[in-house]
């Protein structure tokens, strides 16, 4: 049972999941940093105030802090902001830049669908005669 054990945690995936949670933290402390940092300063400098948590409603003996709701919905929002612009649509560039770079170089055989050089005349898998691209 020990072995079985140490197999699973040596599984490739679970390393990679642990990786992946040691630097999603990492980048956490980033994120909330260029927020909270850069992003909520400069809003304070434009509109006045980036936390509005001092806003409440008063029920009875009960306050309703619909501020504190406020702040947070505007650091997610800042939050998904700067991971899109500056995570997301980096990396989308370069990986449609590596595809592009990869594609130019195979085509597809019309006949098996096999990856051919695009230069190729004949499909080294199924032997048909294909055009050349031109």
């Amino acid at each position: 049972m020990l072995q079985e054990f140490k197999n699973f945690l040596m599984r490739g995936n679970i390393i990679d999941l642990a990786v992946a949670v040691v630097i999603g933290a990492a980048f956490t402390l980033v994120v909330n940093s260029l927020v909270d940092d850069v992003i909520n300063p400069i809003i304070a400098a434009i509109v006045g105030k980036p936390d509005f948590s001092d806003l409440v409603i008063n029920v009875g003996d009960a306050q309703i802090r619909y501020g504190s709701f406020i702040t947070a919905l505007i650091n997610f929002v800042l939050v998904a902001a700067a991971i899109f612009f500056f995570v997301l649509k980096p990396v989308n560039a370069i990986m449609a830049r590596n595809k592009k770079e990869e594609a130019a170089t195979t085509r597809a055989c019309p006949e098996c669908l096999s990856d051919i050089p695009v230069a190729a005349t004949r499909c080294a898998h199924c032997g048909i005669a294909v055009a050349p691209v031109a």
